[in-house]
């Protein structure tokens, strides 16, 4: 395995946000993806991360990452475009009164085109709605350049920042 030094930025929401975003077209919609099977979930998972070094669930058993799949408290949401897979979203609620975006992002083929900063919000929304005490999330500098941005805008704020070494694929 090829390991690089890699800037992680963790950001916290200690509030849910009060602003509102519309979607920006109609035929979006979010559904969550009961009990998704491996391959199922690694079709997402992939569909998003596969530009940014994404490989930590790719490098798991499979039986291993259906156990977590299975765990009544990790929530796995589907955006989609009509009836096109547009991103996924991936909440883990296993910490006490904490709510981690453990994943988040958009299919290559619709960044862009302004339905990210709506999924956000609808993600965040839903781990509100379990009352936490914070809902937090991580995200690097070989994730996509808007991410950081992308989270602060939302209302995330920065609370810790670590140089770690990232395991990527080998080129």
């Amino acid at each position: 395995m090829k390991h690089v030094a890699t800037k992680t930025t963790y950001l916290e929401m200690l509030a849910a946000p009060e602003d509102a975003v519309e979607p920006p077209r109609e035929d979006l919609s979010v559904s969550r993806k009961v009990r998704p099977t491996v391959e199922e979930y690694l079709y997402l998972y992939n569909s998003v991360g596969r530009d940014y070094q994404w490989i930590d669930r790719n490098l798991m058993a499979p039986d291993e990452l259906e156990v977590i799949l299975r765990n009544e408290l990790i929530e796995v949401h589907e955006l989609s475009v009509g009836d096109r897979a547009a991103g996924f979203a991936e909440l883990d609620r296993r910490r006490d009164q904490q709510v981690e975006l453990a994943y988040f992002g958009l299919f290559p083929e619709f960044i862009g085109q302004g339905i990210g900063k709506y999924f956000l919000q609808w993600v965040v929304e839903r781990a509100w709605s379990y009352q936490p005490r914070r809902v937090w999330v991580h995200t690097c500098d070989l994730d996509h350049p808007a991410a950081l941005s992308n989270y602060q805008r939302a209302g995330f704020q920065i609370y810790d920042e670590q140089i770690i070494q990232q395991v990527v694929k080998e080129t």
